[in-house]
């Protein structure tokens, strides 16, 4: 036989067996199809040395009207702003003591007490502890005055941390701490920090494990929550909101090291929502859009969420939600679903979805001035960050698979649609989210892994909306932001269990570590129709190498040959072919019906081992005939 050519289309397929998706392939990991091709996808690295406490799920970014370049993100306890690499504290104040706060110490131990009526604090929470003195050993006063996480909450009138040393060690109390600190120290409470897991709703019935009756309304609380946080720009200024918490404005002109504060403590404000699952800012007419606010009764917010109600403010006024008729500002009530689960901004409207349910908020004008249209029943949002804006219409994931809006609701044919939903931990929903990579024309559906068994985000579909064509893999991201004013997209992940930002489709390598389990497996190649064995004795390989420029490495790459007789044999191992830039072919011997070829990065940690990406063309064979037997 003269060589064989095969050419595999372009997308994994794991909706049909190994054998029928022939020219097809089935497994992968970093790699994505471009231009019909596959290939290694872009590396990344830690946007900057400084880190920040627990984990981030949402990033915005902004240029001011003097052209300096914001990018905020909210993690599990905290808000900031990044500012050229500086990560700047901004998380809202929520209470203050003033002289009186007093500490006690156990010999032996680093664990401090700090008694302070009614603190309100919980685990994870930050206060900043300032006017303590020492308690008569080690713990002094340079160790009790900074900031610190609490780690425990005995009562309402005690919690604990750990004393620690300027340089983070922690600090062990001798025999001689004592003491109380002095008469009483000042203590800044930060607001509530969220779970770093998600935890469903509270059951029905009545008992002490309930949150309610059965048929009777429960407030959503902001501490009981996975802690997702969403931001928009009001002006230059930036409105913040942690899902089920209180609404803040970060003024740019107050500089980075303000804190944002409480929108409806701030002066002039009338009637602002005190709670809220989400805050946006209408493009056109200049409304700030709460999701999921608190209702008003009489002269006040109630304070407790309704989480199908949408209040909307004056127009350029986000200070005003009183509806008058001398203003824009109003509320209205969605009927179908349960909960708002999230919303976006889209073209000349805004998107909204319940938990089964897609609706269409434009502005009317008045007297309405919004006007919601139901879209679509029966597709629901999975997660509060389940959905993104592309170019050519809004992506999405619901709990039954992966959705297109363009005007209307289409679901997207999906190759690895069984296998993602059913490796999809529903359990921990809220963590999915939608990264969108423009430069590639890719929508990557991040999501918890059953079978990873972490209870976090660990794998990802792509989807190729130019070529139609699906990839996955492995990869810790908690949330993305598209190029734009980044240059490249950002991401927050995690880097030697520190957590970081990280800039995408920088280089080629792991944060300046090769790539590890990059791949690309064949289906089933039938080589002598089926009837007959085969014998490969030549593999040909057409691979492209590219190198980030300014680097010299000896990229390689790998190419496995599996074999099998019949579909329902395990496959078998032949060789393993090294592939560089000069080879030509390499012999092997493999004897079978069935053929498969895996193609895999052979970089490691030296310096020209690294670095580069590999795309491929088509792979030819020598095979001849062997017989039935």
């Amino acid at each position: 036989m003269p060589l064989t050519k095969f050419s595999f289309k372009p997308g994994i397929n794991k909706e049909e067996t190994d054998y029928s998706n022939e020219n097809g392939w089935v497994d992968g990991n970093l790699v994505r199809f471009r231009k019909g091709g596959v290939e290694k996808v872009g590396g990344w690295a830690k946007k900057s040395t400084n880190v920040f406490f627990d984990t981030a799920r949402a990033l915005h970014s902004w240029i001011s009207l003097g052209g300096a370049r914001y990018l905020g993100f909210g993690t599990t306890s905290k808000y900031y702003i990044d500012n050229g690499g500086s990560y700047n504290d901004v998380t809202p104040i929520r209470a203050t003591t003033t002289n009186g706060i007093v500490f006690s110490a156990t010999n032996g131990l680093s664990l401090i007490t700090a008694t302070d009526s009614d603190h309100g604090a919980v685990i994870g929470d930050w206060v900043t502890l300032a006017g303590a003195a020492s308690l008569g050993g080690v713990i002094t006063a340079a160790v009790l005055n900074k900031e610190y996480q609490v780690n425990g909450v005995a009562t309402a009138n005690t919690f604990t941390f750990t004393a620690t040393d300027s340089a983070g060690d922690a600090v062990t109390a001798n025999s001689s701490d004592d003491g109380n600190g002095g008469a009483g120290a000042d203590a800044v409470y930060q607001i509530n920090s969220g779970l770093d897991v998600f935890v469903q709703s509270a059951g029905w019935g009545s008992g002490s494990w309930s949150a309610s009756t059965f048929g009777s309304t429960s407030a959503l609380s902001a501490t009981g929550q996975l802690r997702l946080w969403t931001h928009d720009n009001f002006g230059e200024n930036l409105i913040i909101n942690p899902r089920a918490g209180g609404i803040f404005r970060w003024v740019e002109n107050n500089g980075l090291e303000t804190r944002a504060v409480s929108l409806s403590g701030t002066s002039g404000a009338n009637l602002v929502p005190t709670a809220a699952l989400q805050v946006i800012t209408s493009e056109t007419d200049r409304h700030l859009i709460v999701l999921g606010a608190d209702p008003i009764s009489g002269s006040a917010r109630t304070g407790t969420l309704d989480p199908m109600l949408i209040a909307f403010s004056d127009s350029e006024n986000e200070l005003e939600f009183e509806p008058l008729s001398t203003n824009s500002a109003g509320s209205l009530r969605l009927s179908s679903g349960s909960l708002i689960i999230g919303g976006l901004k889209s073209r000349q409207e805004v998107l909204i979805w319940t938990d089964t349910s897609l609706y269409s908020m434009t502005f009317i004008g008045p007297p309405l001035i919004f006007a919601v249209n139901l879209i679509n029943e029966g597709a629901g949002l999975i997660g509060p960050k389940a959905v993104v804006n592309a170019s050519n219409g809004v992506y999405y994931m619901s709990k039954n698979g992966f959705y297109f809006y363009n005007g209307a609701v289409q679901k997207l044919p999906c190759s690895v649609q069984d296998y993602v939903f059913s490796d999809l931990n529903l359990s921990q929903a809220y963590k999915c989210h939608i990264a969108l990579n423009s430069e590639f024309s890719e929508v990557w559906f991040f999501y918890p892994s059953l079978e990873d068994g972490t209870n976090e985000i660990s794998r990802y579909a792509i989807y190729n909306y130019e070529e139609n064509s699906w990839s996955i893999g492995s990869l810790v991201r908690h949330a993305w932001l598209d190029a734009g004013i980044e240059n490249k997209p950002i991401a927050s992940g995690v880097s030697s269990s520190v957590n970081c930002l990280f800039t995408h489709e920088t280089g080629f390598n792991d944060d300046t570590s090769a790539m590890d389990n990059v791949f690309i497996e064949s289906a089933d190649i039938d080589i002598a129709d089926g009837e007959n064995f085969a014998f490969v004795k030549k593999v040909i390989p057409d691979v492209l190498f590219a190198t980030q420029t300014g680097t010299n490495p000896s990229p390689a790459m790998n190419i496995v040959v599996k074999s099998r007789d019949f579909n329902g044999d395990s496959l078998t191992t032949n060789s393993t072919t090294q592939v560089t830039t000069t080879s030509k072919f390499s012999n092997l011997r493999a004897r079978s019906r069935q053929l498969v070829l895996r193609f895999e990065s052979d970089d490691d940690n030296t310096v020209d081992r690294k670095d580069y990406k590999w795309r491929l063309g088509a792979t030819r064979l020598d095979v001849q005939p062997s017989g039935r037997r």
